[in-house]
């Protein structure tokens, strides 16, 4: 059902409508968290996408793997292999009990010393999020405005797993998950799904007149644990998409409207801030101190509220980013909208930042 709702949703945004048949190949973004008996996830995504009969592939790259399924998405058009394709990303949480989840979510981390020593997955980013206060002599409050600002920005999105708001205090007073984060640091567990529908550029016109083209994509990987790495706050893979993403579409970061970033955890927002290159080491804090990345700033991050707030459904994040940024630049995100949003950029994690995607956005 979470993924039928989710084709429906991307094949009604079609303003001309769609036939479901023009779709040639899909690809599904998932962990398969849930531990679920099922070895062809993506069997059920043409089942449920009313595709049967096309080819389907599981693409499994931990929190990213929605992203990259949309990256396989864009290289089958890209290459001239495929004219339409529907990307998109599932994930059921919460039918496992609390202890199976903490194994799950440290699944993505170093077996041989991370998970051995009992280091959770919010431990890694408590770890990052310490060092950076200590290393640019940020306060403690930088974070709780990532959350503060994601939770307003949510409560603005009807898709949002948390539609409420919340106070600095709130963030700053709520029970320690892995100091220095707070309960309110860090993303809930959620069930969801999103999906894309892609389709070459002269394609696309026949839909659309007002059709989002994806300008540029990157990719890029790190090392699995935390101690293999030579900078704690800083993802090597994040910077090497960003690169790649950036170079694709030839465009400078001047132009970037909004951003859809990986805030699992409040840390996280602030360090892809300043891998993604729109703020220099330490400085993502006081920026968004500032206010500028609210929405009415200078830079709006997370405005579909984030996974902070509008949730974290492993395997189909990726997907729900490239979701918002269609609809920001068409113009049709409503209470939550970016003013003028022509440039946008999604940028996807798989675990601790051991894989990284990132796409970036323009009006057609």
């Amino acid at each position: 059902m979470l993924l039928r709702s989710a084709v429906d949703q991307a094949a009604t945004s079609v303003d001309r409508g769609f036939d479901r048949t023009r779709i040639e190949e899909a690809f599904l973004g998932t962990l398969g968290f849930s531990g679920w008996q099922l070895g062809n996830a993506s069997a059920v995504l043409a089942e449920e996408a009313g595709i049967v009969g096309a080819p389907t592939t599981r693409v499994e790259n931990a929190c990213a793997s929605a992203g990259f399924a949309l990256r396989a998405g864009v290289h089958a058009i890209a290459s001239g292999a495929r004219d339409v394709v529907l990307v998109a990303g599932l994930e059921k949480m919460t039918d496992p009990t609390n202890s199976r989840r903490r194994y799950w979510l440290g699944v993505s981390g170093d077996t041989e010393w991370e998970r051995l020593a009992g280091l959770t997955f919010a431990g890694v980013y408590g770890l990052m999020a310490d060092h950076y206060l200590a290393q640019h002599h940020v306060p403690r409050e930088a974070l709780a405005a990532v959350a503060v600002k994601n939770h307003a920005h949510g409560a603005r999105n009807p898709n949002a797993q948390f539609q409420k708001e919340i106070t600095l205090q709130q963030v700053l007073e709520a029970p320690k998950v892995a100091d220095p984060l707070g309960l309110l640091d860090c993303c809930p567990v959620t069930d969801g799904a999103a999906a894309v529908l892609l389709a070459g550029e002269e394609i696309a016109k026949s839909f659309t007149d007002t059709p989002v083209i994806i300008a540029g994509e990157g990719a890029g990987s790190d090392t699995l644990a935390l101690q293999e790495r030579a900078e704690l706050t800083q993802l090597g893979a994040t910077r090497r998409a960003a690169a790649e993403a950036f170079r694709r579409a030839d465009v400078d970061r001047a132009r970037i409207q909004f951003l859809e970033v990986h805030d699992c955890f409040s840390i996280a927002e602030l360090l892809a801030l300043e891998d993604l290159g729109f703020a220099g080491p330490g400085e993502a804090a006081a920026l968004t101190l500032s206010g500028a990345t609210r929405i009415g700033g200078r830079l709006p991050v997370n405005a579909s509220g984030g996974l902070k707030a509008k949730g974290h459904p492993i395997g189909a994040t990726g997907a729900g980013q490239a979701y918002e940024a269609f609809h920001q630049i068409r113009g049709t995100a409503d209470k939550r909208q970016v003013a003028g949003a022509e440039w946008g950029l999604s940028h996807n994690v798989g675990g601790s930042g051991a894989s990284a995607t990132v796409t970036i956005y323009r009006r057609g």
